[in-house]
């Protein structure tokens, strides 16, 4: 790097920043890798899900939690993380997540039950919370210029979905050469390379650019219970019946830490969330959408991945390749939701989105026992409503903040992702125990159990398909008919920075 690929703002005090994304490639592939990891791990461990029954002696619940475990502690922290990042220092926090997440990564050795890899992912989902807020607003750090801002984000957000869309078909590939901890364990050397790079290349915090307001950690801790409660309830409803005291017990548990959520967040000087947000229209609408797609998105891995590996007996690698019609699509469909926003707006657009998830939920109820083909054609549908609302709603959602509250319309962004895809794992988890089996047997299936298997499916996307629809349109219809199909750059603010 020579000297005039940097420069300064005005004031002496102020951290370098870069004249070119080349020059930043250091701190800018760190941060990629900070991204990716958090990203890669959300879908990562879904393919060895099967393998890791096997092993561990899981059943069906038991698995949905594996998954869940880790978007629900992600979700329900994220927001909490930013403040804290506010506080205590972007770069600093983002450092120690790092670090938590790659030690915990090397921890999957010792797991030897269900019950400790739950653990372990919670974990990880709270440590991936301290990254995710962080890395975007870094990036905005290393440049000054607003169109190098932009293309740094562009490459953030390709390798973030790369990631996440990758996640079964990597997961597949290695589980063909190696046990699934190590779908974990590789998470280790990433995390340190990132932290690396986090450390040599992005400028340290300034006191004047952080904030002495205080941290809402009683709304943290109440979302979460909020949302954990009400995904257990599900489960335990499998296992020790609908009426039982502990499904009865879990279900008031969620309403009323919901319900003190929210008495909490209006009285609170500093809250986690600002429930007045909601008062928009666009900004309510756009995160009920949001839930939506991720619900469809979840509960359609989690589902398929079972169907793939027990139902037709697939390798992991096959099944990790049976996701590739999502992969392309989520490329192919971009050109597709940007036209679909410019030329009708941001309503009618994300109403079109929504009628393709419901459509290819309701046709994967039809497909699932009509072979691969049609399952790849409805994965296809879906995949164009997901990057059709989940790129309009994104938008919106930041558009329809303050000028200086971008940042949070971000973070609301994730958030509302992260609880769509709690919910959706935990839906779909719990129709097939109920309607299936809740211990999901090794080897090759019966005849008559690859038919109750196909039966329960048909009903839960049936089910599915009306829940994501009406939870999708519902948002959408109070959408603007705004045409924009870009996000504005959030900003560094020094009172709000928690994205």
């Amino acid at each position: 790097m020579t000297p005039t690929d940097v420069t300064t703002t005005a004031t002496p005090t102020a951290a370098p920043t870069y004249r070119s994304l080349r020059a930043a490639w250091v701190p800018l592939a760190a941060l990629c890798l900070a991204f990716f990891v958090e990203m890669v791990d959300n879908t990562l461990l879904s393919i060895a899900l099967p393998t890791i029954g096997r092993d561990l002696g899981s059943g069906t619940t038991a698995l949905q939690w594996v998954t869940g475990a880790y978007s629900l502690t992600f979700g329900g922290l994220l927001l909490t993380a930013g403040s804290v990042a506010d506080r205590l220092g972007r770069r600093r926090v983002l450092l120690v997540g790092l670090a938590v997440f790659g030690l915990l990564s090397l921890a999957v050795a010792a797991v030897s039950t269900a019950a400790e890899l739950i653990t372990l992912r919670a974990g990880l989902g709270i440590a991936a919370a301290a990254m995710a807020p962080i890395t975007n607003s870094l990036v905005f750090r290393l440049f000054d210029d607003r169109a190098l801002r932009m293309r740094a984000m562009t490459v953030m957000i390709v390798v973030g979905m790369s990631g996440f869309v990758l996640g079964p078909l990597l997961g597949g590939t290695a589980l063909a050469h190696v046990r699934w901890e190590w779908l974990l364990v590789v998470n280790a050397p990433i995390a340190l390379l990132a932290f690396i790079g986090v450390r040599l290349g992005v400028p340290a915090d300034r006191r004047e650019d952080l904030t002495d307001d205080g941290l809402d950690l009683p709304g943290a801790l109440l979302s979460v219970a909020t949302i954990g409660l009400a995904c257990w309830s599900l489960t335990s409803g499998v296992e020790h019946g609908w009426g039982s005291l502990v499904t009865i017990g879990s279900i008031a548990g969620a309403l009323v830490a919901g319900a003190w959520f929210v008495r909490h967040e209006r009285r609170s000087a500093a809250p986690m969330l600002d429930l007045g947000l909601f008062s928009n229209g666009t900004v309510r609408g756009a995160s009920i959408a949001q839930i939506g797609t991720s619900i469809a998105m979840a509960s359609v891995m989690f589902g398929l991945i079972l169907h793939f590996q027990y139902a037709y007996g697939w390798s992991p690698v096959r099944a990790g390749l049976a996701n590739l019609p999502i992969i392309l699509t989520m490329v192919v469909a971009t050109p597709l939701s940007e036209w679909l926003a410019r030329r009708f707006g941001h309503r009618i657009a994300c109403l079109v989105g929504a009628g393709f998830l419901a459509g290819s939920l309701g046709g994967l109820s039809w497909g699932v026992d009509h072979g691969y083909l049609a399952i790849a054609v409805c994965l296809v549908l879906m995949t164009i409503g997901l990057r059709t609302v989940m790129t309009i709603c994104a938008v919106a959602l930041v558009d329809a903040m303050p000028a200086n509250r971008t940042s949070i319309g971000t973070a609301l962004n994730d958030t509302a992702q992260e609880v769509g895809t709690s919910l959706g794992t935990a839906v779909v988890g719990t129709m097939i125990a109920a309607l299936v089996t809740t211990q999901l047997p090794a080897g090759t299936w019966s005849t008559g159990l690859v038919a109750s298997f196909f039966h329960g499916e048909r009903i839960t996307y049936a089910l599915l398909a009306v829940v994501v629809g009406m939870v999708a349109a519902g948002g959408a219809l109070t959408l603007t008919n705004s045409h924009t199909v870009e996000e504005h750059p959030v900003e560094e603010h020094p009172d709000d920075e928690t994205a």
